[in-house]
């Protein structure tokens, strides 16, 4: 199957939701000189009060409507953009060389990488000047003291599964509130049209597999406790027997191949294909005895946006792909 075009950005978002994130944050005065005279000079912003966040570390004080953000993983990346911001820093993991395609590259071409996902480098962290960092305890709860002595630094327990309530706070620390409630709606206003698609299309088999080829991490499985095990679950499509599980993923040897069938599989690489055994796998007997691979219903999806687009960004175009490759 070749690979769909993306749709523009606020495809399925609508434009309120645009309007949202960007005309909430800032109330500006009227012109004015010292004698109450009107002027021709440019309005300044009226401050934005602090605002205080209940982050998995507890309160942190944030300052109302930052603009200066850096980002250390790539939910936080999706909800920044997702919510108008552009980073001034990013983090990705470490074998991801650029900024995930989904994105057009008019929208992340100003961002510095600052390192690793899970090693950043905090000197170059610090000479961006960030005035709010985001990431997730599982990536940086061991350098938290650190990234806080830079700036007011908003950790979620985890990315992954609660990628909705974490961008709900990620909102909260953007002062964007209003526009992630716009987003969250058209989101699932998406999935229920998906859904209805796929139950009037009544494809013949509706489970779907989900295969992941990790360098260092061998081939992984995905269950429902994944982001992309949300997103199916949200357009109410089932999962094989071996995957629906409250799980996010979990490694499987290459003679346990026959638990990654499904109806439909879906599979990504992240790293070398040769290092991660994407190569020797998908040419082995195991693999090409898959009921899904005989059919001709297994297909290479981006790795970068099935399970790293951790947002409501990744997950309107994970629907759209999803809805096409099930023929609805």
């Amino acid at each position: 199957m070749p690979r769909i075009s993306r749709r523009t950005l606020l495809t399925g978002l609508g434009a309120g939701a645009l309007a949202a994130a960007t005309g909430c944050t800032t109330r500006r005065s009227g012109p004015e000189t010292t004698d109450g005279l009107a002027t021709g000079a440019s309005p300044s912003p009226s401050p934005v009060p602090p605002v205080t966040v209940n982050a998995a570390t507890g309160p942190v004080v944030v300052p109302g409507a930052p603009m200066r953000v850096v980002v250390l993983d790539t939910d936080v990346l999706d909800s920044a953009l997702t919510l108008g911001i552009t980073p001034v820093g990013a983090a990705l993991p470490g074998r991801d060389t650029s900024y995930p395609e989904y994105w057009p590259t008019s929208r992340t071409a100003g961002i510095r990488l600052v390192g690793p996902a899970g090693a950043p480098d905090l000197p170059t962290v610090r000479a961006l000047r960030p005035d709010l960092i985001l990431s997730n305890q599982t990536r940086d709860g061991d350098r938290y003291e650190q990234l806080r002595e830079i700036a007011p630094t908003v950790l979620t327990q985890t990315a992954g599964a609660p990628w909705k309530a974490d961008f709900q706070l990620h909102a909260q620390a953007l002062s964007r509130e209003a526009a992630a409630a716009a987003f969250a709606g058209a989101y699932q206003k998406h999935a229920g049209q998906v859904a209805q698609a796929l139950a009037a299309a009544k494809p013949s088999g509706r489970k779907v597999s989900l295969v992941r080829f990790v360098e260092g991490g061998g081939i992984r499985l995905f269950g429902r406790q994944s982001f992309p095990g949300t997103v199916l679950s949200d357009a109410q499509v089932g999962r094989p027997d071996a995957q629906n599980v409250d799980q996010s993923d979990f490694e499987i040897p290459p003679d346990q191949l026959a638990r990654a069938d499904g109806d439909l599989l879906l599979y990504a690489t992240y790293g070398d294909p040769e290092l991660s055994g994407a190569n020797a796998t998908l040419a082995s007997p195991g693999w090409q005895a898959l009921g899904a691979v005989k059919g001709h219903r297994a297909f290479p999806v981006d790795d970068q946006l099935w399970f790293q687009g951790i947002g409501y960004t990744g997950a309107n175009y994970v629907l759209d792909e999803l809805q096409r490759f099930l023929g609805a």
